[in-house]
């Protein structure tokens, strides 16, 4: 008989509340068609709590920067470039940064990144042309399950066969969908994807606490209401959606919904102990879906 106890520690607390937020955005700083001011308007008017600065090779200081109030950035930077293996990544690093330069190399900036405490997340893989043996060639914390400019750009904006496999070597990566947004009139793409973190407060503490323990869920419309564990059993509450799946390794996992007209707002699912990782997934009528992390972890967050 199989035990449907989770061995390890449940992610998540979802007691606080939800602020919905990107971490992938780029400005006039370097790539983007918006100023802070003009990109803070527009996100703030689609509802969004925060975003994180993150203009190629600029490492933000968002308590310095003036027009970037109306809602919480934190800071970041996204690093492109060959490392010494000449594999070409872009990665988005989240955190306060110094003395990060292009003129010092890819290697060097992501290792200063990482020494500095910053969340390294892998960009759009599957754009870029990774393999899955680059991205577990570095440290990385995250990677981008869904980039919505890739998406539309050359329909590229997939890295959920990347997740599972870095998963596979750790099982704490974190997964995010970012818009990676420019807003220029010839790259116009934006709210396509986001996270959504549960906290106690909207501050840059706070929120980047949250990211870091996982404490968030994302998203490209499906909205997670509550996440809990009781008795071995995940239980959740959602918007109306029409399929929920449990994702386990390889080919495990189970499902809830069907393809008429039901909806389903919630669920109740046993996670084999067995499993090495599991996490949820939602998807509505219009395709679009939404994931959690992965669901248990091997030590107290």
């Amino acid at each position: 008989m199989t035990q449907h106890i989770a061995p390890q520690h449940f992610r998540y607390d979802t007691s606080g509340r939800w602020h919905k937020g990107n971490t992938h955005i780029h400005t006039t700083r370097s790539d983007g068609g918006m100023t802070f001011a003009e990109v803070t308007q527009l996100y703030a008017g689609a509802g969004f709590d925060f975003l994180c600065a993150a203009d190629h090779w600029i490492a933000s200081d968002m308590a310095q920067q003036p027009g970037a109030t109306g809602l919480l950035w934190l800071d970041g930077v996204e690093l492109d470039g060959r490392d010494a293996s000449d594999t070409y990544y872009h990665v988005v690093c989240l955190g306060k940064l110094a003395g990060i330069t292009r003129e010092m190399g890819f290697d060097a900036a992501l290792r200063a990144a990482r020494d500095q405490g910053a969340l390294l997340i892998l960009a759009h893989p599957q754009w870029t042309g990774n393999s899955f043996d680059d991205a577990a060639r570095w440290p990385f914390d995250g990677v981008e399950v869904y980039n919505h400019v890739c998406r539309w750009l050359n329909g590229k904006g997939e890295g959920g066969a990347y997740w599972n496999a870095m998963l596979r070597r750790r099982p704490e990566t974190l997964g995010f969908a970012v818009d990676d947004a420019h807003l220029r009139p010839e790259h116009p793409g934006w709210n396509g994807g986001w996270i959504v973190v549960n906290a106690a407060e909207r501050t840059p503490e706070h929120i980047l606490e949250a990211i870091r323990r996982g404490n968030f869920y994302a998203s490209c419309g499906p909205e997670f209401h509550a996440i809990r564990c009781e008795d071995g059993y995940v239980e959740i509450e959602t918007s109306p959606v029409q399929f929920i799946r449990l994702v386990g390794p390889a080919a495990r996992g189970d499902r809830l919904g069907s393809f008429d007209a039901q909806r389903l707002t919630g669920a109740r699912f046993a996670v084999p102990a067995a499993w090495e990782y599991a996490y949820l997934e939602l998807e509505d009528d219009r395709g679009r879906r939404a994931w959690t992390n992965t669901l248990f972890v091997r030590e107290q967050l």
